[in-house]
């Protein structure tokens, strides 16, 4: 059953989308679009200092985040858990404290437990954005995910989605851009189709707020996107399918698959892809009756995305006097 509380705002920080009013949702996104179709962003964040503190492996959401604080004009400063005092046996509260106490202005923070950013803006007066916590969540994916999606739909205006199905399909239980996903897309009026096998699916996905399948082949024909997850074997030991051959043929989009989906349908990837497991590479590039795949411009809408929480969580939005009525500001 999905989440029935009342919708929030912003606290000052970014944690979860769970939960979060569309309104919010579509002010950052709104401020993204903007930023994606500047010819020179304004430099909002001049003078100002961004933590990179990341205490699990990343290449797309770390880069992203530091192209994003300089394209803003303020300083990136890497952190991560190798050498970190945190490895020596610090608490993650003192290591942010620490840093904090530097000079940041605000703190992007990845950690392999879930909820790990929250404990760190427990005890922090700068924003604290969540960069992925263990099964948790990963809010910047799940907005960068729904701007890629509604500009590749025509629906970036207004960034309604009503009317769409959108699959994911994959590892789902171990996936935090599931989560996040099921969140924004629900939240801004789409149908969530999760696909996969029990061990990686449980039904009780549902309370998220969207309906579990297990049959891909019937699923293929009635959605507008698909977001296809990778296998993520690094948080199952091994064990989380029987073998790939039968994982791909039942879950795998193929190239059968990819031309079975209606005209104009997208195909989606947070990456890093595992190429011919849970996509073909004919899929991953595109090609005639396939489907267009958005892989790389969700890699890029990515930092437009990034940009849009640092300065909405730093300086306040960016269009907030330019929203329909009735739309809510975004408190800084």
């Amino acid at each position: 059953m999905a989440d029935t509380a009342a919708p929030r705002q912003l606290d000052g920080h970014l944690l979860s989308l769970a939960g979060l009013s569309a309104d919010t949702l579509r002010s950052l996104l709104t401020d993204a679009r903007e930023f994606a179709d500047a010819t020179e962003p304004p430099p909002s964040l001049a003078g100002r200092t961004v933590a990179l503190l990341f205490l699990e492996d990343s290449t797309r959401t770390r880069s992203s985040f530091r192209l994003a604080a300089e394209r803003l004009g303020a300083r990136a400063v890497d952190l991560t858990g190798v050498g970190s005092s945190v490895s020596k046996g610090e608490s993650l509260i003192d290591t942010a404290r620490t840093i904090e106490a530097m000079g940041i202005d605000a703190m992007a923070v990845r950690t392999k437990e879930a909820c790990g950013p929250a404990v760190v803006a427990e005890g922090s007066a700068c924003p604290v954005i969540n960069a992925g916590d263990g099964r948790h969540e990963h809010p910047t994916q799940g907005l960068l995910d729904a701007l890629t999606l509604a500009r590749a739909l025509g629906r970036d205006r207004d960034f309604d989605l009503t009317g769409l199905r959108i699959a994911v399909v994959g590892d789902l239980g171990a996936s935090r851009v599931f989560r996040s996903d099921v969140s924004i897309f629900t939240a801004l009026g789409a149908e969530v189709i999760a696909v996969g096998p029990t061990a990686l699916a449980p039904g009780s996905l549902e309370r998220l707020g969207c309906r579990v399948e297990r049959d891909l082949d019937a699923v293929i024909p009635e959605i507008d996107a698909v977001q296809m997850l990778r296998v993520q074997f690094e948080r199952h030991g091994g064990t989380a399918i029987a073998s790939r051959r039968q994982y791909r043929g039942r879950f795998g989009l193929t190239r059968e698959r990819g031309r079975a989906m209606k005209d104009g349908a997208v195909v989606m990837h947070p990456g890093p892809m595992n190429r011919g497991l849970e996509i073909d590479h004919e899929v991953a590039e595109g090609g005639p009756d396939l489907p267009r795949p958005l892989i790389l411009e969700q890699v890029t809408n990515g930092v437009f995305v990034r940009m849009a929480v640092l300065n909405t969580l730093v300086n306040g939005p960016l269009v907030a006097n330019t929203k329909p009525a009735g739309t809510a500001n975004l408190a800084p």
